[in-house]
């Protein structure tokens, strides 16, 4: 009982020094336009303009190529994607270069084995219930000969990058790749389909 009530007595005592101490430093409170990266207020964005943005202007295959931000990372687009955009099922440029001429043209990124891969598992509707298992004793990975149609959209997970972006603050992450051509190349091969996932025989 002792211990609850010298709890409590702290506890208040706490309390009281933080109220006096708040109602002093009120000329030292920070505004929201202080609390904001873009010293705006936070209250009202009417008059909120973003940074003018520019992306690389640079034609397919005329563009420096992006370090991947970590292993296996989707790498960023260095090239200007103006009139590749929306990307389609039935209309992917994309892919006229990085699969259908990368294994010809050796300086084209490929597309990896990975976006060759059907990872889904192969269950199907029973009497209205779905033969899912939680436990992925039904997992089917499947290798195609062709784009795998759940990653036909590319812009899904690639990016162009920015040219002029002034950062508000510094990264100060540095990857550690795990295969020596990690920055600009994928791990990913036929080795690595089962690779730490657990399933049921």
């Amino acid at each position: 009982m002792k211990l609850i009530n010298s709890i409590a007595i702290s506890l208040a005592a706490a309390s009281t020094m933080f109220i006096v101490g708040c109602a002093n430093d009120s000329a030292k409170l920070i505004s929201s336009e202080q609390l904001s990266y873009r010293n705006v207020s936070l209250n009202d964005e009417k008059d909120v303009t973003t940074p003018g943005v520019k992306y690389s202007t640079a034609t397919a295959g005329t563009s420096k190529r992006i370090k991947r931000a970590f292993q296996d990372a989707p790498p960023m687009i260095p090239h200007s994607v103006e009139g590749m955009l929306p990307i389609t099922k039935n209309n992917n440029q994309c892919i006229t270069c990085h699969v259908d001429s990368a294994p010809y043209d050796k300086t084209i990124p490929s597309v990896p084995v990975s976006h060759f891969t059907n990872f889904r598992p192969g269950s199907k509707a029973i009497s209205g219930a779905n033969t899912s298992s939680e436990n992925q004793a039904n997992v089917s990975i499947k290798k195609l000969n062709h784009l795998y149609q759940g990653r036909f959209n590319c812009s899904q997970c690639h990016a162009p990058q920015a040219t002029n972006v002034k950062l508000l603050t510094d990264n100060k992450f540095e990857p550690e790749y795990t295969s020596k051509d990690g920055a600009f190349k994928s791990s990913w091969d036929d080795t690595k389909y089962m690779e730490d996932i657990d399933t049921t025989k």
